[in-house]
């Protein structure tokens, strides 16, 4: 079971650090060749080394390869699927996981931050989806989608954030009931306080009551191991002892 991805070639975009990296690295050890992509080249370069270091369970099976590109611009998703045509061929699986956060009241939040947070989390994965079902059809494919416990619960200060994972949970569904008949399956994992650098948190500071990028990456391979029949819609998953306020 560890190689059952062996032949399948995957993109995960915001793939250089946090859940992103590591479910790059799970996809790769299950046998994938996997493509990432990030706005930094040096976050990408130290990125792939990660990936093609030794670890306690080995090296890689899968090939891993990198690209810049920004998400939230339609011409650099463009640029970016035609590499990954390039360098490895038909995809099987997208993992639509950049992501981007400004957190303050609504009178507080600049137009910039606004499209900035939009354009990343949720127009991002649409011009990424869009190009992965093209590239789909007729074999089919999947694409997960990574949102987030603030798609369905609002917070204060979380305005732009909210709107755009409430936005990507639906555009998931839809997406999922337009092409379910052409074989492509669509998922969206929804996790709450994750253990990584996103919003300037330093991973590993005071956090071991939050879940590990590992873990979100293991529900990741879950889904993909389910037969053809079965589709997870979605999964919520949160810490399991969160501070007691």
């Amino acid at each position: 079971m560890q190689q059952f991805l062996s032949g399948q070639k995957a993109l995960v975009t915001g793939g250089s650090k946090g859940i992103g990296l590591e479910i790059a690295r799970a996809l790769a050890t299950s046998g994938a060749d996997v493509a990432i992509c990030s706005r930094s080249q040096k976050s990408l370069d130290q990125a792939l080394v990660q990936l093609t270091s030794d670890s306690k369970e080995g090296p890689p099976a899968g090939r891993t390869v990198s690209h810049v590109a920004d998400v939230s611009n339609s011409a650099d998703v463009s640029r970016l699927f035609q590499f990954v045509d390039r360098e490895l061929g038909a995809l099987d699986i997208l993992i639509n996981n950049a992501g981007s956060g400004v957190f303050r009241p609504v009178s507080e939040l600049t137009v910039e931050e606004w499209d900035r947070t939009i354009g990343t989390n949720l127009s991002g994965a649409f011009y990424c989806s869009r190009e992965a079902v093209l590239r789909f059809r007729p074999k089919g494919g999947w694409i997960i989608n990574i949102s987030s416990l603030a798609g369905k619960n609002p917070f204060a200060g979380g305005a732009a954030y909210n709107a755009s994972k409430f936005g990507l949970n639906g555009f998931s569904e839809a997406l999922m009931l337009d092409h379910r008949h052409d074989n492509v399956r669509v998922s969206y994992i929804m996790p709450g306080s994750v253990d990584t650098e996103f919003n300037g948190h330093v991973q590993g500071e005071k956090s071991e009551w939050k879940i590990a990028p590992e873990d979100v990456a293991e529900i990741a391979l879950d889904i993909l191991r389910k037969p053809a029949r079965t589709l997870v819609s979605r999964v919520e998953v949160r810490p399991s002892r969160p501070p007691k306020k």
